[in-house]
């Protein structure tokens, strides 16, 4: 630890005197700015730096690390029930909350109306529909945050939803409303089943489940369609997380996510196109 000859004043502080100097900047510093580092002291400007310059752990599919796995799918389990409680007090689904929000293909095409693509995602049929829904998200969810980290996390889940309702909008007929996150839970189904593979892990009962919802979605009034989206999306963005090089992860994940949007509004775009001519 070096000290500053007699006599010089704290660079922060001109009116006080110097103890010793910063092992960082070697200015002198006050007893009142002392800040201990892991060699010496340092100065409050220094000892920030510094912990902007350390690199932020990560999970190992290049997630930040967070206090809190279940922040985001808290969230998004509060707005869909906020959502259904707005829609049965407004009308149910032939309310006019619901009747904007739901994924239609003609308003989409004939109305722009291409927010639908999201905002269905948060609506439901009934409170059985909102249950099971709700429980795929609270099961999987988390673990899935965790991995991924927050940010990313959501960027994933909305890309799902909206990835499945882009099939929908292809595969169902432009006159028939969709509502659920079933789409989005499936691409959830789809991200566990890769990391699952990935690391090996016994996937009996991924399996199993995704035996019994692929049945359950062939059933009269369920949009497979979604389902099959959402699925194939969540496979795909799984691959790319789970497969990507250590060192390059960040930059393969951002472009995995600017090449599927990409594909989305052009799939879009081109469908939009198809029901305006026909």
């Amino acid at each position: 630890m070096s000290t500053p000859a007699g006599g010089q004043t704290c660079y922060l502080h001109p009116d006080r005197i110097a103890r010793i100097s910063c092992q960082r900047c070697h200015r002198p510093i006050c007893p009142a700015d002392m800040r201990e580092a892991s060699v010496g002291f340092q100065c409050p400007p220094c000892v920030t730096a510094g912990a902007k310059a350390q690199r932020q752990p990560r999970t190992v599919l290049g997630g930040r690390i967070s206090s809190n796995p279940r922040s985001v799918t808290s969230i998004l389990i509060g707005i869909n029930i906020a959502v259904y409680v707005l829609m049965v007090f407004t009308g149910g689904l032939s309310g006019e909350l619901a009747q904007n929000g739901a994924m239609w293909g003609f308003a989409v095409a004939y109305g722009g109306e291409y927010w639908r693509l999201l905002t269905a995602a948060f609506f439901h049929s009934g409170l059985m529909h909102l249950g099971l829904n709700m429980l795929g998200l609270y099961m999987f969810g988390p673990a899935i945050e965790e991995a991924l980290g927050r940010s990313k996390y959501l960027l994933t889940y909305l890309t799902l939803a909206v990835s499945s309702s882009v099939w929908i909008y292809w595969l169902t007929a432009p006159n028939t409303a969709t509502v659920g996150a079933s789409g989005a839970i499936f691409g959830l189904f789809g991200l566990i089943a890769v990391f699952m593979y990935r690391t090996r892990q016994d996937m009996s009962g991924i399996l199993i489940m995704l035996a019994i919802n692929a049945v359950f979605s062939l059933q009269s009034g369920v949009s497979w369609q979604g389902h099959l989206g959402g699925f194939v999306t969540g496979v795909a963005l799984g691959a790319v997380f789970a497969y990507a090089p250590r060192d390059r992860q960040i930059a393969i994940h951002r472009f995995a996510f600017i090449a599927l949007w990409i594909a989305i509004v052009v799939a879009t775009a081109v469908r939009s196109n198809l029901l305006l001519i026909y």
